[in-house]
């Protein structure tokens, strides 16, 4: 993961120590030798950090704790003096050219900016990570079978279970609690169960086994053996072992480029007006149709949309379970009459400032509902992340209750 962005990170560490020692301790403090050393030993000890994460050659370390101990020290140092850096630079500049002052006020902002950036990190660490929300959405269809007016579905997404260790854990089995606490008629997970290896599934499997019994699944990206470097056939053997565990441990329903059909009992009341209100009861159904991940380049495509659709009807109210959100106007809506996708992916960026998220950078639909000519996304912040943290994006349960129009 590290390896993608090491060059630029390197160049932050290094640029940002080199502008506070030439306009600070050269020109003012006139500090020691010594301590001048001092002050670059951190940016050297991050350097070698910074080569040492990025050459390992699976997607993360085995054990996160290096990866995460690595983003602490970014958040904490690297990133404030780089907004130092970049402030004060800018008042100098200001300072110089348009704006004459006595004072740089850039250096009074960058310290201001990296104290709050500094709260900001410790406070979605600690607190942020914990919380929990449960968001209600309502959704209105002219062609939902009867029946399943008022179904509520509980719609979750990216658990990424390898990061609930240690002290972790209690926020997995808090969440593992409020899903036990809703009054639903369907659970679906739209991917992302490990971060890595299908053994961590193995040893939180017992948490998280009661509560979400029955889930009706499809993979994601981290789902697939390829974010660890191994040979094809062990790369097989680990995708065994994780359809395993959700099918035989988890007792999920994992739909690989495949379909559900759900029935429920219903009394069409047109039709009991038209006989003289005489009740005959029938059997609706909506169809759960689940494809393996449709990403964009690096994310993998192995989604068969064909083979997930063979024998769906034209006139079936049909929900699509699609990790990656990015499959729903590039595939989903141009080649499908799905009237309702579940996806996940994006984590709502986990961060949110001012209505602003990272992820809006990269694709239109990131987080939320999104609706279309009467046929709607919705997209799940998630229960997790392979980097624990959370600012103003807290880990959600979703629950989509499906209206008659």
């Amino acid at each position: 993961m590290i390896h993608r962005i090491a060059i630029p990170l390197i160049l932050t560490i290094v640029l940002s120590d080199l502008y506070i020692d030439m306009h600070y301790f050269h020109k003012h403090y006139h500090i020691k030798l010594w301590q001048r050393i001092l002050w670059w030993v951190p940016c050297a000890v991050m350097i070698v950090y910074t080569c040492g994460i990025a050459s390992i050659r699976n997607f993360a370390p085995s054990d996160l704790t290096w990866l995460n101990l690595y983003l602490v020290l970014i958040g904490l140092f690297v990133g404030p003096k780089a907004i130092f850096t970049v402030c004060s630079s800018a008042g100098w500049v200001l300072r110089k050219t348009i704006i004459p002052t006595r004072r740089n006020y850039g250096h009074y902002i960058g310290l201001l900016a990296g104290v709050l950036v500094v709260v900001a990190y410790l406070y979605g660490l600690t607190v942020g990570v914990k919380q929990i929300r449960v968001r209600h959405v309502d959704v209105y269809f002219s062609n939902l079978p009867p029946a399943f007016d008022g179904y509520r579905i509980l719609h979750v997404s990216d658990l990424h279970l390898g990061t609930f260790d240690g002290w972790r854990r209690e926020i997995l089995e808090t969440e593992m609690d409020s899903i036990k606490g809703q009054k639903v008629d369907m659970i679906c997970f739209t991917g992302d169960l490990q971060n890595m290896r299908p053994q961590e599934v193995q040893r939180l499997q017992n948490t998280i086994r009661t509560a979400m019994f029955g889930t009706i699944s499809v993979l994601g990206n981290h789902d697939y053996a390829e974010y660890v470097k191994h040979t094809p056939g062990t790369e097989r053997a680990m995708m065994r072992q994780l359809l395993a565990e959700e099918r035989d441990s988890l007792h999920w329903i994992v739909l690989n480029n495949d379909h559900l059909t759900i029935y429920r009992q219903s009394t069409d009341e047109s039709y009991d007006k038209a006989r003289s209100r005489k009740t005959t009861p029938k059997n609706d159904s909506i169809v759960i149709v689940g494809t393996e991940n449709d990403g964009r380049p690096p994310f993998p495509q192995r989604a068969d949309w064909n083979k997930a659709f063979q024998g769906v009807g034209s006139q079936a109210f049909t929900i699509v379970l699609q990790h990656d959100p990015s499959a729903w106007e590039r595939t989903i809506l141009p080649r499908t009459n799905a009237q309702l996708t579940l996806s996940g992916h994006t984590h709502g960026g986990q961060i949110q400032i001012l209505g602003h998220r990272p992820t809006q950078l990269s694709q239109r639909e990131d987080y939320g509902l999104y609706c279309h000519n009467g046929r709607y996304l919705y997209i799940t912040a998630g229960l997790g992340g392979l980097v624990p943290f959370r600012l103003n994006m807290p880990n959600e349960i979703a629950i989509i209750t499906l209206h008659r129009r």
